[in-house]
């Protein structure tokens, strides 16, 4: 079968699913939402055939790749009729060369329709990073720590499109970000996973995102991206003090005092001694309003400094209940930007 461009591959609706035919390692690196690891040689194998290639000659490698390859077919052909019941697969390696071609012709004689991804894995990379070039429409929800904002966006993804970094980078965006969190992805796994969900939304619509710093736990929001964010309008959410406290003193009351503790020491620069000492007794008195204001001091300065001479629509609320703050909100952006809201 002829291959396919990256877009027909990804915007194929067959429910064929995809197979990376690349090594373990290089899959858990990056690979394409959804993707099924298939590997075709394991990482040690893949070294040696590598280092074969490079000290000795392309044929023996070729040779040897053979001799790996010819005991694991039956395997592979029963893996993927699992896989693939319908037997239609889409399939890739890392440049749609002689790995994923071994894999093809082998699937093809076993009677399955194989669609080739023409230049591979590299070939989404490419178009992962060019999808962040795209100029698109954002509105930037911003809030001081405790604001409920990423609570605002999932009640707004009913009916406008939205952007959840913090969901995809599986952090929170602060030094407590991690906590409860599962285990952050790779940066290149997190742009992999954000570009496809971007190419999903509808180019003329605007998108609802929070406002986040460049860094988000391990990973960072790709420059172009993060640079159209910090040109975009902001709509800043503002919440009393003492109500964002209540509202992190409950959460984290729930959260490992061990791991609180953490997080504390992680800014105790930032804090100062005093403010990080009082703060762990807090956390170990299991006052948890008490550890929480004296965090805030320093987020809602750092936060506010941030915002220091960027226009803003302010939204003032008493509550952080994420359904009356998101109909604030939505309001506040179909009243100072009515033509980008008619076209979402």
């Amino acid at each position: 079968m002829p291959r396919l461009t990256i877009q027909d591959f990804l915007q194929d609706d067959s429910g064929a699913p995809i197979l990376d035919a690349r090594a373990p390692l290089e899959y858990a690196q990056g690979h394409i939402p959804g993707a099924v690891s298939f590997p075709l040689f394991s990482d040690e194998e893949r070294a040696r055939i590598g280092t074969m290639y490079k000290q000795v000659n392309p044929d023996k490698a070729v040779l040897l790749g053979l001799d790996l390859f010819g005991p694991k077919m039956s395997r592979m052909v029963q893996q993927a009729q699992k896989l693939a019941p319908g037997k239609q697969v889409r399939l890739h390696c890392w440049r749609g060369g002689m790995r994923s071609g071994a894999v093809q012709w082998l699937l093809e004689l076993a009677g399955f329709q194989v669609q080739l991804l023409d230049k591979g894995y590299k070939e989404y990379r490419r178009w992962v990073l060019q999808e962040f070039e795209r100029p698109r429409p954002l509105l930037v929800l911003g809030g001081l720590t405790g604001s409920g904002k990423t609570a605002v966006l999932h009640a707004l993804s009913a009916r406008q499109p939205v952007l959840d970094l913090e969901g995809l980078a599986s952090h929170k965006g602060s030094a407590f970000g991690s906590i409860g969190q599962p285990s952050q992805p790779t940066q290149e796994q997190f742009e992999n996973d954000l570009a496809l969900q971007l190419a999903h939304m509808e180019a003329e619509k605007p998108v609802w995102v929070e406002d986040e710093s460049r860094t988000i736990g391990s990973v960072h929001v790709p420059p172009p991206l993060f640079q159209q964010m910090q040109q975009a309008p902001l709509v800043l959410l503002e919440i009393p003090r003492e109500v964002r406290v209540r509202k992190l003193a409950e959460e984290y009351g729930r959260q490992d005092a061990g791991a609180l503790a953490s997080s504390v020491l992680r800014i105790r620069k930032r804090l100062g001694g005093l403010a990080t000492k009082e703060a762990l007794a807090a956390i170990a008195e299991d006052d948890m309003e008490k550890m929480v204001s004296l965090v805030l001091d320093y987020y809602d300065k750092t936060y506010s400094h941030g915002l220091s001479g960027r226009p803003a629509v302010r939204v003032p609320s008493d509550t952080c209940d994420a359904a009356v703050n998101a109909e604030l909100v939505l309001a506040a952006a179909q009243k100072n930007w009515p033509a980008a809201m008619l076209n979402g």
